[in-house]
């Protein structure tokens, strides 16, 4: 599928990796949504990059926060053609402490975010990709839900976290073949360490020990590469139903 003239969801929009994918949207000459909590980052964002982007407060968990993004995006710009789910967080908390058992509320609400978010804004974008015409090669649509390395690797700590991103690949075949009959394609990225505004908060000893641990390129990630691989999958139509590693090789120890 061609990102010129056509139109991107992206949640998560207003910084990190998210942004990274709205920032080569409009490059590429897509018109773009910035979902995003942050209001006034995703507003600034979308004013900075003009016409081709707008910006809608979308709290992912919320159905009427989606459906109001999607008629925003159809309104403005005539339809949705892909989305990129970034929108979620972390949660650094054992099964069991010292204080007693992991509380069942934060795990149920991380689950919602990055997962049943990630789903949310994934099934309500597709129903609408089905009413586009189809493409030269028989596409309606493409999804990118993003999971991460801690759905295979998951560290101490992240048991939340890691069935969360878990649950975000494990969904990729299936909602690939319930989408095939109308050609809409889901794939997942899985990223690594990447170098975002929350890594860069870290002491540089410890970033320094980050890059270390990546085997090659042993660096974090950059938020452009990423976008490239948005980009490609998107461009490539051969690509569905597979949750792909971007990650330098890199394999998380216990901690």
């Amino acid at each position: 599928m061609d990102l010129s003239g056509n139109t991107m969801l992206v949640t998560g929009g207003s910084s990190g990796l998210g942004e990274s994918a709205v920032r080569m949207g409009v490059e590429c000459g897509a018109n773009v949504v910035i979902m995003d909590i942050n209001k006034d980052v995703g507003a600034s964002l979308a004013k900075e990059l003009g016409e081709k982007a707008i910006f809608h407060p979308t709290d992912v968990t919320s159905e009427n926060d989606v459906l109001g993004a999607i008629a925003s995006a159809v309104e403005r710009f005539g339809g949705v053609h892909a989305a990129v789910n970034c929108a979620g967080t972390g949660l650094p908390k054992r099964t069991i402490s010292k204080d007693g058992p992991h509380d069942l509320s934060s795990f149920e609400w991380l689950i919602r975010l990055n997962l049943i978010g990630t789903f949310n804004v994934a099934s309500k974008a597709a129903f609408e990709m089905s009413k586009n015409e189809l493409t030269d090669t028989g596409e309606r649509g493409v999804i990118i839900n993003v999971a991460s390395v801690a759905a295979f690797d998951g560290q101490i700590g992240q048991a939340a976290y890691s069935a969360s991103k878990a649950g975000v690949a494990g969904m990729t075949l299936p909602m690939a073949r319930d989408l095939a009959g109308v050609g809409i394609r889901v794939m997942t990225i899985a990223p690594g360490l990447f170098d975002t505004p929350l890594m860069r908060m870290l002491p540089e000893d410890h970033l320094d020990r980050l890059n270390a641990s990546v085997p090659f390129p042993r660096r974090l990630g950059d938020v452009a590469e990423f976008a490239r691989m948005v980009r490609d999958i998107i461009e490539n139509p051969y690509l569905n139903g597979e949750t792909i590693r971007l990650d330098g090789a890199i394999r998380m120890a216990p901690k």
